[in-house]
């Protein structure tokens, strides 16, 4: 199955069918994806996912307005997940957002579905007007999307983080200009309700 390259169907925005395999489309998330978002995580990235750096800044809140998408089986399961999440950049209170955690399910790694949402996120950030995506991930395949150390050297996460993996892509030319200190959680707050259920 190659589903590497992925088309973004404008006319029916949350819904990008992946060219070759219409079997598999990225959709905004919804509340029934999030049981199977959190199985694909826990059995992709394992029980430490949840005490990494980035995880103190998306504790508790929402993701960002529009940025939080699935790759749906046609079956209605879910084979990937994205989402960014509002923080702001150190001293300077610049808003930005930070991607992760993206997984795919493992028996479909090498399928492109990684790339399609990488892709898709980084597009619908740039039209629903970010300046700038921070990550803390592997240079060598996220420099495939643009995202590089430059910019980052003088902003640092809360907590422990190996600081050559902090990365960033700028959506709007000079967006990471001066900033400095470190990444702040932003953005909605999860309601009581939603964090007993996100538990």
């Amino acid at each position: 199955m190659d589903i590497a390259n992925f088309i973004v169907d404008g006319a029916a925005r949350g819904i990008s069918p992946l060219e070759g395999e219409s079997a598999i489309a990225i959709v905004a998330e919804t509340a029934t994806d999030i049981a199977a978002r959190e199985a694909l995580l826990d059995e992709a990235m394992g029980p430490k996912r949840r005490k990494k750096s980035s995880e103190k800044l998306r504790r508790g809140r929402r993701p960002s307005e529009g940025l939080a998408f699935v790759a749906r089986v046609a079956s209605g399961g879910v084979a990937g997940t994205v989402r960014l999440w509002d923080v702001t950049l150190g001293e300077s209170g610049k808003a930005a957002l930070l991607l992760g955690p993206l997984a795919v399910d493992p028996s479909l790694k090498s399928a492109g579905i990684g790339s399609a949402l990488m892709r898709h996120a980084i597009a619908e950030a740039a039209r629903l007007g970010h300046a700038a995506i921070l990550l803390v991930g592997d240079a060598p395949y996220y420099g495939r999307f643009g995202f590089s150390g430059a910019g980052t050297g003088s902003l640092a996460m809360p907590g422990p983080y190996e600081r050559h993996r902090l990365l960033a892509l700028e959506l709007v030319e000079g967006a990471l200009d001066g900033v400095h200190g470190t990444l702040k959680a932003a953005g909605r707050k999860l309601k009581a309700l939603e964090l007993n259920s996100a538990a």
